[in-house]
């Protein structure tokens, strides 16, 4: 269980460094297409800025994130969140900080008027699609060997959670 002291706040632009040693800490083939991060990584650009990020802190230690983001710029689809990046510190995997961290961006995201959260989490990564599962998400499509990983053919699969009855 977690410490009583673990809180979910937003990023703020002072928070870059912290996230960017998360962020290469947490990076693994298992979930990741895109090549590791080299040490001096950024994390915030035009793209990705504070606002999209929700942090888990603990005894004033960045242990995860979430990211969201609309998934396109078109009005039709205005509605619709997406999660794009989770990372939870090795050190405190397993003890409900990633649940709380996607329960946190779907309340944000339902706060903002959303009505549906997306994501995309590759074929392979059974411990995160159990998560996403658990927290109410299902699949709602795949690409079949989408990516090439590692000399083996990944699979892309989408889930999605609806944010109202």
């Amino acid at each position: 269980m977690l410490d009583d002291d673990l809180i979910i706040r937003p990023a703020q632009p002072e928070d870059e460094r912290e996230l960017a040693v998360l962020n290469r800490a947490a990076w693994s083939a298992l979930s990741d297409v895109s090549p590791e991060p080299p040490a001096d990584d950024a994390v915030f650009d035009e793209r990705h800025t504070p606002e999209q990020y929700l942090l888990a802190v603990l005894g004033g230690r960045i242990v995860g994130y979430v990211r969201r983001i609309p998934p396109t710029r078109l009005a039709a689809n205005g509605h619709v969140r997406q999660i794009q990046g989770l990372a939870v510190d090795g050190t405190v995997r397993g003890r409900g900080v990633g649940r709380l961290l996607v329960e946190a961006v779907c309340d944000a995201a339902r706060a903002e008027g959303a009505r549906k959260m997306t994501l995309r989490v590759l074929g392979w990564n059974t411990p995160a699609r159990r998560l996403y599962e658990s927290c109410g998400f299902t699949v709602e499509g795949s690409l079949a060997e989408e990516f090439l990983i590692d000399g083996s053919y990944v699979d892309d699969v989408l889930m999605a959670r609806r944010l109202v009855d």
